[in-house]
């Protein structure tokens, strides 16, 4: 059974606002700007999990 860990939930949440920003109704470089700033935030997130020390 996986658990998922508070910032592995987060960066799913900021991946699925990254693909609605695309279908948003705005323009291309508005829709791409928001795509972007979710992402990034989404693998800053996954990148800290890797830092975490895991026991057990």
């Amino acid at each position: 059974m996986t658990i998922l860990n508070p910032s592995k939930i987060r960066a799913l949440a900021h991946r699925r606002l990254a693909i609605a920003a695309l279908h948003a109704d705005s323009s291309l470089s508005v829709r791409l700007r928001r795509y972007n700033a979710a992402m990034e935030k989404a693998r800053a997130l996954e990148a800290c999990q890797g830092n975490e020390v895991h026991h057990g």
